[in-house]
């Protein structure tokens, strides 16, 4: 009895891993602080937010049962390949997350959230099954899905309008993030067959389009500042996250996976940059 109470006890800690709750949660978070910027109401904008948190909860989930092959190389501690659940715990998982997230979007949104939801929702299972292990698009399909967080917060309570430019920077610093991060998994991608863009293109060249992704979002950073009645709390908050971003870029150079941890680190202090406002 109690090695059946410990295996289960694992089965649940590896469920629940294989969601990534920080990163649900901050993806939750981004969509509220969307419907912040665009006008909030509590109804659409708390819905919105929970949607996108078992969204992102699911298409993490898919992404394990994708990628159980890659992460027995790249990450062997993670839930599938480590044994602690198969492979079909993660399917069921996401099944279930996905189908109460289609369900809410669809009878409490309005049209264009809806639409924007069924999009993102389709979007996570091909990106897992199909455009991961291909140059570029993968990484765009991240950096959209990253984004549009923010577009669907805003759509959510009928202003999306207003949430454009936070998508852009987002999913900039978002696609060079995901870029990093292939330089720090080429060995596993390398040896699954994925073409992914250091693979595909070079080392050089992968390093050269994260610097210019990040570096045209952290351009963008002012923007809400000078045109979108945001104050000076913001300002200085986006200005630090713009520094750790840029100093994420350059470790990566040399360490891709401490500049990918810091490229993750200056997301969610940006997060933190377009919230503040709101709050005070």
């Amino acid at each position: 009895m109690e090695a059946e109470t410990r295996d289960a006890a694992e089965r649940g800690k590896g469920l629940a891993e294989v969601t990534r709750p920080a990163n649900s949660v901050l993806a939750g978070v981004a969509t509220a602080v969307g419907a912040f910027v665009a006008g909030w109401h509590t109804e659409p904008a708390v819905v919105a937010a929970v949607v996108t948190a078992l969204g992102t909860a699911a298409g993490n989930s898919v992404n394990d049962y994708y990628d159980a092959d890659i992460d027995a190389v790249n990450r062997p501690d993670r839930p599938i390949p480590s044994g602690r659940i198969h492979r079909r715990d993660a399917a069921a998982l996401a099944a279930a997350l996905f189908a109460v997230a289609l369900a809410a979007t669809v009878a409490l949104l309005p049209p264009l959230a809806v639409a924007i939801g069924v999009v993102n929702l389709v979007l996570l299972v091909v990106y897992s099954s199909h455009l991961k292990r291909l140059p570029f698009v993968g990484n765009a399909a991240v950096a959209f899905l990253a984004g549009s967080a923010f577009l669907f917060g805003g759509a959510a309570v009928d202003n999306a309008w207003d949430t454009v430019v936070l998508f852009g920077i987002a999913a900039l610093v978002t696609l060079g993030r995901e870029v990093v991060k292939d330089l720090e998994d080429v060995e596993g991608d390398r040896e699954m067959g994925a073409r992914t863009v250091p693979i595909a293109w070079g080392r050089k060249y992968a390093l050269a389009l994260a610097a210019g992704s990040v570096g045209v979002g952290v351009g963008l950073a002012p923007l809400p500042y000078l045109f979108q009645g945001f104050d000076g709390i913001y300002l200085a908050a986006v200005t630090v996250a713009s520094v750790v971003a840029l100093y994420g870029v350059a470790v990566s150079v040399s360490s891709p996976g401490r500049g990918q941890r810091t490229l993750k680190a200056a997301m969610a202090a940006a997060l933190l940059a377009f919230a503040l406002p709101q709050v005070f």
